[in-house]
């Protein structure tokens, strides 16, 4: 860990890469084999990770087979556009579902947050919701309804957070040690 004044303590925990030193580990016992309560804890955090993704997994499949089955409700009934819509939202609602699996899985395997993708849930979600504004307000354009205004200064304010989530994205990696 050059150019950071670290204990060899520290060192040892934080290189990953190469093995603790015989003298290391002798110096220090405690930096090389974790305790019971450490590995306890690093088991009951990994069984959270995997029960967290099994329950987006199994969430995301049921929302998708709601969704076709709600879909066909919608076109027997004669109303594509309220099929079209409703399964737009639920796909997109799927696809960031499957991003916060994905998350999940980086954070137990590299045992680090990482910002980066909660800012693609978070886009995500704000052109999700922009989607479906514009499509269910172009079924009702008059220009002189407060609906409609609603609608409009909706999106703009959408528009900015992901104009605002998109930069942030691009200054995290340059913030990040």
């Amino acid at each position: 860990m050059a150019g950071h004044p670290a204990l060899p303590a520290q060192e040892a925990i934080m290189r990953t890469d190469t093995p603790a030193s015989a003298a290391e580990t002798a110096e220090h016992p405690a930096a090389s084999v974790p305790t019971f309560p450490e590995r306890f804890m690093a088991r009951a955090e990994l069984l959270l990770y995997v029960s967290t993704s099994v329950i987006l997994v199994l969430a995301a499949f049921g929302l998708l087979l709601a969704a076709v089955h709600e879909m066909t409700i919608y076109v027997l009934g004669g109303h594509f556009i309220d099929a079209l819509l409703h399964l737009l939202d639920r796909a997109l609602l799927v696809l960031m579902m499957a991003e916060i699996i994905y998350t999940v899985r980086r954070i137990a395997h590299q045992k680090r947050l990482e910002v980066q993708t909660f800012f693609t849930v978070a886009i995500i979600a704000a052109i999700r919701r922009m989607l479906i504004i514009t499509a269910e307000s172009s079924q009702h354009i008059d220009l002189t309804s407060p609906v409609f205004q609603a609608a409009l200064a909706e999106l703009g304010v959408l528009a900015l957070i992901i104009l605002a989530l998109a930069a942030a994205m691009r200054l995290v990696p340059r913030l990040e040690p």
